[in-house]
């Protein structure tokens, strides 16, 4: 996967809806539960009704790696449907990794050889050395989490070091690491003045935004401060989308909400001439 490859399918959809497949079993369709493996089932459903409005699946690992093996199974049914049936869908693990080098070689080698993601959330709390292995690989994206929704950012990501805000200084030393043009950035829909100031930094990468909808933030305002000429957004809808209903027409249900999310990006596009 490429950037241009993403931007050409924002085009195409106009739309630049990530779907994030965050299975519980708690809030699944009854119904699902009595299939041999309810998660892909809710998975595949989901995927085969909301494709046509979105060019990004994000999976959170923590929702697989909770029901033990066999999520991690479900994780790799799911990852292997998309590439097989939707190689143009990017793909996300939302993994959050981020450890010493050669661990993080190992992490870089399960997600991106093994699993076959077209990208990875990293942590980026350890340094250099604990992002570049990931970067090493061709066509691969490493996701650095910049500045999130969550209250605890307070805690490091804004607080102000020599003048210079914690989550300013990370990106911009990760624009000097190796192949830093393969990397992309995690930055809450609720920080959209942020946005704009994180934009002057990194001007041509892309943003994964979490946080529209659910959490309060606004479409518009991370389209006018986020947006540059490749579009350069991905948002992120999780909830809102995948129990959007809880009956046996629950991928109906969300194929809706994701249709309407996908309507408000093609005003935003058009309003941006695209």
């Amino acid at each position: 996967m490429t950037t241009n490859l993403l931007f050409n399918n924002i085009l195409l959809k106009n739309s630049f809806l990530c779907v994030g497949l965050d299975p519980d079993l708690s809030k699944m369709p009854t119904h699902l539960l009595s299939c041999d493996d309810p998660v892909f089932e809710f998975n595949k459903q989901l995927i085969k009704a909301t494709h046509p409005y979105t060019v990004a699946y994000k999976l959170n690992t923590a929702f697989y790696e909770a029901l033990g093996i066999k999520g991690w199974i479900s994780l790799e049914k799911t990852i292997k449907y998309l590439n097989q049936n939707y190689p143009e869908i990017f793909t996300i693990a939302d993994a959050k990794r981020g450890d010493i080098g050669n661990t993080s070689t190992k992490y870089a080698e399960a997600f991106f050889s093994a699993l076959n993601f077209h990208s990875i959330t990293v942590s980026p709390y350890m340094g250099i050395d604990s992002v570049e292995p990931f970067l090493a690989f061709e066509d691969k994206f490493t996701i650095v989490l910049a500045l999130t929704s969550n209250t605890g950012s307070k805690n490091f990501q804004e607080k102000t070091i020599d003048g210079k805000s914690v989550f300013k200084t990370v990106i911009y030393e990760s624009l000097q690491w190796k192949n830093s043009q393969n990397l992309m950035y995690v930055v809450g829909a609720t920080k959209a003045t942020e946005i704009k100031e994180i934009r002057k930094i990194v001007p041509n990468h892309f943003l994964l935004i979490p946080g529209v909808g659910a959490q309060g933030g606004s479409l518009k305002d991370v389209c006018l401060y986020g947006m540059n000429n490749q579009v350069g957004l991905l948002i992120n809808s999780s909830r809102e989308i995948i129990y959007a209903g809880n009956e046996s027409d629950f991928a109906e249900k969300a194929a809706q909400k994701a249709k309407l999310l996908q309507a408000e990006m093609k005003q935003e596009l058009i309003s941006k001439g695209f």
